[in-house]
């Protein structure tokens, strides 16, 4: 990927601040970074949640993996170097979905702690929360949604995470699921009231 960094350009403030518009929509925007293998039940929670938020009342986006890679990404492939520019650009876009107030989840593989870590910083503190579906990989395979590992088990895909390529589990995620133990309802019951513990949302009731 081209590394030209833009010059002649000027950082614009708006009139309106985050906490304006998170005001207006009663709640506070954060990132919640789904990561595991595939087929550890990422994209299954997150879209449960997000479900979950807006039947509360709470305007809430998934970011996922797959779709993001039939627009905005399109034009990367699956090398280090494509999935580290991958992760960077949703990273800088789940900042730009924070600091709208909207409640934003990404669901991506991100085999890479270094990378993780580059969203979590460009989020800042307190607006990132990993979360870490840590299913066993026989599960996943087992599931093997889109015959994937079945490729990557025949040689046909390769630097398949899991499989012949790393996969670098989170050393300190706010949250772990083992979605071979937990439902995607589960889940996301875990995952509301992380949000309310930590602010985001209110209790319902309140």
């Amino acid at each position: 990927m081209s590394t030209i960094k833009a010059t002649n350009i000027t950082w614009h403030e708006g009139h309106v601040s985050r906490e304006e518009r998170q005001k207006l929509l009663k709640q506070k925007g954060c990132l919640l970074w789904f990561t595991g293998l595939s087929g550890s039940g990422k994209s299954t929670i997150a879209y449960t949640l997000e479900h979950a938020l807006v039947q509360r009342g709470h305007l809430a986006y998934v970011l996922d993996g797959d779709n993001i890679r039939h627009g905005l990404n399109k034009n990367l492939g699956f090398s280090a170097e494509d999935r580290k520019e991958n992760i960077r650009r949703i990273g800088e876009v789940g900042k730009l979905f924070v600091d709208t107030g909207v409640i934003t989840m990404t669901a991506f593989i991100s085999p890479y702690r270094e990378d993780r870590q580059t969203a979590r910083d460009v989020c800042g503190k307190g607006n990132f929360f990993e979360v870490f579906c840590d299913t066993p990989l026989d599960v996943c395979e087992q599931r093997d949604p889109k015959g994937l590992y079945k490729k990557a088990r025949a040689g046909e895909i390769k630097g398949f995470t899991g499989i012949d390529d790393p996969y670098e589990a989170p050393e300190n995620p706010e949250v772990v699921i083992d979605t071979s133990k937990h439902s995607p309802q589960e889940a996301a019951i875990i995952l509301v009231d992380l949000l309310v513990k930590h602010g985001k949302i209110a209790a319902l009731g309140e």
